[in-house]
């Protein structure tokens, strides 16, 4: 391929995807369509098809991650749909994981596979185990339990195999101690772990932990109190930036993961009835402050623009300090990157920006088109984009691209652009979770009302 040098980078011109873009015209269909197949085969490859784990990282001797693992469950259906797994094969892969997690060791010994119903982040790929001295990870679990309930939505047949799949499903979430994990207080831990105990950070402010405590509202078993879900709202942040009045919180993802599997539109709590919208126009907001942050590029970072930009937690070139053209760089390694307010070292992660399309497709099918015909972002790759880009950054010399690209693959990355291109084309997703009697709940205890729920029973 033609390098793009990284100085000419923020002078090439965007992708010609006109504002009114839509699925409707066959460039932008095949496009998503090739994105979507070549994301899902990370699942298809890099998982251990006895127990079901998917690998976290594409590194040497690196374990599985329960959020991956969650994230496959719930592509799993769509891999079927769209003819990507076969009924059978996706029929014995969501079993094999669900299989394992229900018979996999719960205690308080350091090397079992969870404690209290909730999992480990992080679990050897071959048994099973802790991996890493990890914590017991509450928001990690509420994504592995939010894909076995999606599993459990859509496998809904009379097959034996599909009852199981919908029993392990029901009884994985109902072990789930959500009381404990309050420990004391009013607002979810992070997590805990067997050798010091509880974490000492809370979930607080707006972030992804929407999809937890809406699970942890809607067990029959263990249930939050209503009063925690108060208490997590009272801590949001209200912004105005570019014109944009939103509720805050700095890196992409925070925006994304609870609406892969929840579908917010039209539906409200009470936070968003007194500021008059609901979560998901919430999120199209947070998408254009990126944008708006990109093209105003204030810390002058090669390669922003309109059709260029997309910070979220990541891994990084750093840690590193640079003279680049007479200005002294810093660049991070995994840090929670986030516009306006920062963090920000030049790092982008175009799958953070796919995961916005449902939100605002007529900037991010620009975008998308970009990351592929003009940064290149899908060549040398096996499984779609790479986690993250550093145009500013030269990277390691000889390497293809001209800038720094990470070299890895993260499975709780490709989920979401699956997931989300899925969503945005069809809603299988969001469908498929409205039929949870327990997300359905969880949203009615937290004081969700309209849209959808209005016919939900």
């Amino acid at each position: 391929m033609a390098r793009i040098p990284a100085s000419d980078l923020g002078r090439t011109l965007c992708g010609p995807v006109p504002q009114e873009a839509s699925l409707n015209t066959v460039e932008p269909l095949d496009e998503l369509q090739q994105l979507q197949r070549e994301t899902f085969d990370y699942f298809l490859h890099e998982v251990n098809p006895v127990n079901g784990l998917i690998l976290d990282k594409t590194a040497t001797n690196w374990p599985a991650s329960i959020a991956a693992t969650g994230l496959a469950l719930a592509c799993y259906p769509v891999a079927v749909e769209r003819e990507l797994m076969s009924y059978e094969a996706a029929i014995s892969r969501a079993l094999a994981t669900l299989r394992f997690f229900w018979e996999s060791p719960q205690g308080p010994e350091p090397d079992a596979t969870g404690y209290r119903g909730f999992y480990y982040h992080f679990l050897d790929m071959a048994t099973g185990q802790r991996a890493w001295q990890c914590e017991l990870s509450t928001i990690d679990s509420a994504l592995l339990f939010a894909g076995a309930l999606a599993a459990a939505a859509y496998f809904d047949g009379p097959d034996v195999r599909e009852r199981e799949i919908r029993e392990i499903a029901d009884v994985l979430y109902l072990r789930a101690d959500w009381q404990w994990a309050l420990d004391g207080g009013v607002t979810l831990t992070h997590g805990w772990k067997p050798e010091s105990g509880f974490l000492g950070y809370r979930w607080e402010g707006y972030n992804e932990a929407l999809l937890l405590y809406v699970l942890g509202l809607g067990s029959t078993t263990h249930p939050l109190p209503d009063t925690s879900y108060a208490a997590w709202t009272s801590t949001y942040r209200w912004e105005r930036f570019y014109g944009y009045e939103y509720l805050y919180a700095g890196p992409l993802f925070t925006h994304q993961l609870s609406h892969v599997w929840i579908d917010f539109r039209g539906i409200q709590d009470p936070y968003m009835r007194r500021k008059g919208i609901d979560y998901f126009e919430n999120s199209r907001r947070a998408t254009y402050v990126q944008q708006a942050y990109a093209i105003e590029n204030p810390r002058s970072f090669d390669g922003y623009r309109k059709c260029c930009w997309g910070l979220t937690a990541s891994e990084g070139p750093g840690p590193a300090r640079l003279n680049l053209n007479g200005i002294q760089r810093e660049f991070y390694d995994y840090v929670d990157r986030g516009a306006p307010l920062g963090p920000d070292d030049g790092t982008l992660a175009p799958w953070a920006v796919v995961a916005s399309l449902p939100f605002a497709p007529e900037i991010v099918l620009q975008a998308i088109d970009y990351c592929v015909h003009q940064a290149k972002l899908k060549e040398f790759n096996r499984y779609g984009f790479k986690a993250a880009f550093n145009p500013t950054h030269p990277g390691e010399a000889g390497n293809p691209y001209g800038w720094w690209v990470s070299p890895w693959h993260f499975g709780l990355n490709q989920g979401p652009i699956v997931l989300m291109i899925e969503n945005y084309k069809s809603g299988l997703l969001w469908r498929l979770m409205r039929k949870c009697p327990y997300i359905v709940a969880g949203l009615r205890r937290a004081g969700f009302d309209g849209g959808w729920l209005l016919s939900s029973s």
